[in-house]
Order: C-alpha cells, then sequence, then structure tokens
C-alpha cells in the first residue's frame, strides 16, 4: 500500500537519505504503474488484443522509464497541482513516446527514396474512395502525377525523405529526426524548405495550393 504524501513530502523523501528514496521511490512507480494501466487499458483501443497481465507488465516497464524521467526533472515541478497528478501527466507521456517508438522500431528511410518503388499517389492515399467524374478524375491523376515529379525534380534527397515521411506515411517528427541523425528544429527547418521549394516549383507549372485542394474536394 502507497503512502499518502503532501507536495514536499514527496520531495523532500524522493531527495532524502537512501532508505527513504528508496520507499518513496517504490511508492511513485506504484501510483505511476496504476495510472499507466489506467491509460492503456482506457485510452489504447490499439492495445485491445492484450491480457491484463500483458498490460500489466507493460505499465510496469513504462513506470520504470517514467520514474526516471520524473528524478531527472524533479526540480522543474512549480507546485501548482498534486505532485502525483504531475507525475502521473509525464508518465503517459512518457507512454505514448515509447509506444510510438515501438510502432516504428523497424521504420527506414531508405525505403522513401526518390528510385525506390514507393507508390505515393493513388487514389486511395489521397483521392479518398468516393466516385468522381471521369473528367475530373483524369485531372486529378494528372495533377498527382505533377506533383509526385515535382517532388522528385525540386527536392533534395533528404527534403524528400522527410516530407514523405512526415506528410504520407505520419511517422512522428521526434522518430525522423533520430533516423536522420539530426533534431526537431533542424528538421522544422528541412520540411519548410522543402515544402517552399515544392510549391514554387508546382506554381511555376500553374498549380496552387488553392487549386489542388479545391481538386480533391469531395
Amino acid at each position: 500500500m502507497t503512502t499518502d504524501r503532501t507536495n514536499e513530502q514527496w520531495l523532500a523523501d524522493l531527495t532524502g537519505p537512501p532508505d527513504v528514496q528508496a520507499a518513496a521511490l517504490a511508492d511513485l512507480r506504484e501510483r505511476l504503474k496504476r495510472g499507466i494501466f489506467y491509460y492503456l487499458s482506457r485510452e489504447r483501443s490499439d492495445l485491445s488484443d492484450l491480457s491484463p497481465d500483458e498490460l500489466t507488465h507493460m505499465a510496469e516497464d513504462l513506470a520504470q522509464d517514467a520514474t526516471l524521467r520524473i528524478m531527472e526533472n524533479l526540480d522543474t515541478f512549480r507546485g501548482d497541482s498534486m505532485f502525483t497528478t504531475w507525475a502521473t501527466r509525464i508518465a503517459v507521456r512518457v507512454a505514448i513516446s515509447d509506444l510510438r517508438r515501438a510502432r516504428y522500431k523497424d521504420f527506414s528511410l531508405d525505403n522513401l527514396s526518390a528510385d525506390g518503388d514507393l507508390q505515393l499517389f493513388s487514389s486511395n492515399n489521397l483521392m479518398g474512395n468516393a466516385p468522381v467524374a471521369p473528367e475530373r478524375a483524369a485531372e486529378q491523376s494528372e495533377v498527382l502525377a505533377k506533383i509526385a515529379d515535382a517532388m522528385e525534380d525540386a527536392l533534395t534527397e533528404r527534403q524528400y525523405r522527410a516530407l514523405i515521411a512526415v506528410a504520407v506515411n505520419g511517422v512522428p517528427l521526434e522518430i525522423v529526426a533520430e533516423r536522420m541523425g539530426t533534431n526537431r528544429n533542424a528538421l522544422y527547418k528541412l520540411l519548410h524548405d522543402a515544402r517552399r521549394k515544392l510549391r514554387a516549383h508546382l506554381e511555376a507549372q500553374g498549380i496552387s495550393p488553392d487549386y489542388v485542394m479545391t481538386l480533391f474536394q469531395e
């Protein structure tokens, strides 16, 4: 059974003598495990096929990671809420991040080369499933082909891979940045430059963003 503590007691115990700190850390991990288990079992429909035991083991591992993160950021707690509420919010963010990383653990930018076989633009990807008139469908296909060509012609290989990963495949920024050996700010700049170059290249061919949006509206 965990011990109830005030905010001040949590901070004092987590930075106190070894025996006091050990007890506080054990209590914190247990609280975080419960909070994470609730998140995994109630908020994550993608984990619904896991048994309670599997979710419990996952929550234990994530609680351990979250405890380390909280101890590293203990000095940022300002007391605006209960310590356990603040800590649980961090724990859930850690869980989200770790689960996201697990989802993309096999993701490789090598598969997103401009010379690869990636089927970037298809009716399922951008056109949706709603039927359209033959004339409009032909116009859509023509514009999509021009966009695909523009991405290969106007962008560098690095810009191309980053834009495909983020904008088309929906890979989180932190995952793409990690795979590219860069950071989020540098990736933001890379994507901004890529979009700017792509837009200029398309507008030179008379293809504006407004035209593209209107063309593909259902």
